[in-house]
């Protein structure tokens, strides 16, 4: 008899859902071309409907999908012109179009920020500032709680990951729950857990390099509408929004988990022994300290105190980190670390985006769905609740919110054109979607964070969806009610 290896299983799924990708690749493509729509376009959905199914079914790595995504466009591209009356591509054509999203400055400042994640880490200053918060709040539901969402709006400031960001803070969220004689799997535990994955998400749309989503679809909306945001218009931008998504999570998690803490001094003597083990700030510290504010002040001045963009200071302050004696690290010791699939995900992924409006398949895609809804006719603040729903929806069968932002965007951008509103309003539409991309709060499988938190075995499926079913609906009405009110009055609407 044949004994089959647990990893076979897998395996076959795998390799299943990758053939499932294929053949629905070759679907689109063999589909009579429809009215409206280029043969390239046509071959650009074909790609859509092949890197979903590769995304959402996770059987090939993030960098694999984007092999794969290239090789698939070069073969369906050639012979095609790119747009109606233009000449056929030859293989070189459709090549140099797949590798366009890798000369886009997003690209660079993804990695540059993901270098400077790689220095936290090294040095150790990410655990320090999160122990340093934890310890200073005090112990009790509300104040752990709070501190739990202080610390991850503290590291999303300078951690563009958001699984950098929080694999840097559960050992800590565990650590405090142990020292206060409970199990992990506690209504403590569970919310330190459920909220570290959620205040994340929520500081992903606060801050633009606090996620590599928000970058891709500026670059989209830097191409299609000739500007883009500042780091500073950015967060103020987001500023009201993500605060009063904090109240609702801070009165959810107590609310509906109901942490307990005893009244022992265990875990405060804990805290203070584990800041005590780090010693005082080494000078690699203090000098990574200095780079991580003055890049900060960079960023927030950016248009203001100085004509440099986001991702030129942001190569500056890695180039200083860099450097003998003045750096904190080596490239040897940094490349190592650094997520590079994520890159070449984040690159191919512009790359479709750009394939998707140069084809017009993004107009042809927004017209025959989002069109359909009579949107034109409805006030600007339910057409942003609608298309929020609609990408909410639609993020329950996604992983990767980078993914989501490189299907979606392109879209939503074609069919906010398409809308009456001035151009002004336009932009402030798609620059709110660009923030729902980031609601990966219902279920552990919307984002990364979430997976990490789900798999200490703190909370349940059921307890994660519960609070992020009432924190979702809670974000779309404060979108539709921000909308109406505070952003047109701030000029975004």
């Amino acid at each position: 008899m044949i004994l089959m290896s647990p990893a076979e299983p897998t395996s076959n799924r795998k390799l299943m859902w990758f053939g499932v990708a294929l053949l629905a690749y070759l679907a689109v493509l063999m589909l009579p071309t429809p009215t409206g729509l280029s043969a390239s376009g046509q071959v650009a959905l074909g790609l859509l409907a092949l890197v979903i199914i590769l995304w959402i079914s996770e059987c090939v790595s993030p960098a694999a999908s984007a092999v794969v995504l290239t090789g698939m466009a070069v073969l369906g591209l050639m012979g095609k012109p790119l747009a109606e009356g233009g000449r056929a591509m030859s293989s070189a054509d459709a090549l140099g179009q797949m590798l366009s999203g890798f000369s886009s400055s997003a690209v660079l400042l993804v990695a540059g920020a993901l270098f400077l994640a790689v220095a936290l880490k090294l040095t150790g200053l990410d655990r320090r500032v999160a122990l340093l918060v934890m310890s200073r709040v005090g112990i009790s539901p509300a104040r752990l709680t709070l501190g739990a969402m202080i610390v991850g709006f503290v590291l999303a400031l300078f951690i563009p990951s958001a699984t950098a960001r929080v694999g840097a803070v559960i050992p800590i969220m565990v650590g405090i729950t142990t020292a206060l004689g409970l199990p992990v799997t506690s209504s403590l535990g569970a919310t330190l857990m459920i909220v570290t994955a959620q205040a994340c998400s929520i500081f992903n749309m606060a801050v633009k390099t606090g996620a590599a989503q928000n970058l891709i679809s500026l670059n989209f909306m830097q191409a299609s509408f000739g500007r883009t945001l500042t780091w500073g218009e950015w967060f103020i931008t987001a500023l009201p929004f993500t605060l009063s998504m904090c109240a609702v999570l801070f009165v959810v998690a107590l609310v509906l988990l109901r942490p307990h803490v005893p009244p022992v001094e265990e875990a405060k003597q804990r805290l203070a022994d584990e800041v005590a083990q780090l010693g005082p700030v080494t000078p690699a510290e203090w000098r990574l300290m200095l780079v991580a504010l003055l890049l900060l002040v960079m960023w927030s001045t950016e248009g203001v105190l100085h004509p440099l963009d986001t991702t030129t200071t942001t190569q500056l302050g890695i180039a200083l980190l860099l450097m003998p004696r003045i750096g904190v690290m080596t490239w040897s010791q940094a490349e190592k670390q650094v997520p590079w699939g994520t890159i070449v995900l984040f690159a191919a992924g512009i790359s479709l985006g750009i394939l998707l409006s140069r084809t017009g398949a993004a107009s042809w895609l927004a017209g025959v769905t989002l069109g359909q809804l009579g949107l034109d006719a409805m006030p600007v603040a339910l057409v942003v609740g609608a298309l929020s729903l609609f990408s909410i929806l639609l993020h329950l069968g996604f992983a990767s919110a980078t993914g989501l932002a490189s299907t979606l965007i392109p879209i939503m951008i074609a069919f906010a054109q398409t809308l009456p509103y001035g151009q002004d309003t336009v932009f402030g539409i798609v620059m709110i979607q660009a923030m729902v991309v980031s609601f990966g709060f219902i279920l552990p499988t919307n984002a990364p964070q979430n997976m990490l938190c789900y798999a200490t075995g703190a909370f349940s499926t059921l307890q994660f969806a519960k609070v992020g079913i009432l924190i979702t609906l809670a974000g779309l009405a404060l979108l539709v009610l921000f909308s109406a009110t505070i952003w047109p009055m701030m000029g975004v609407l």
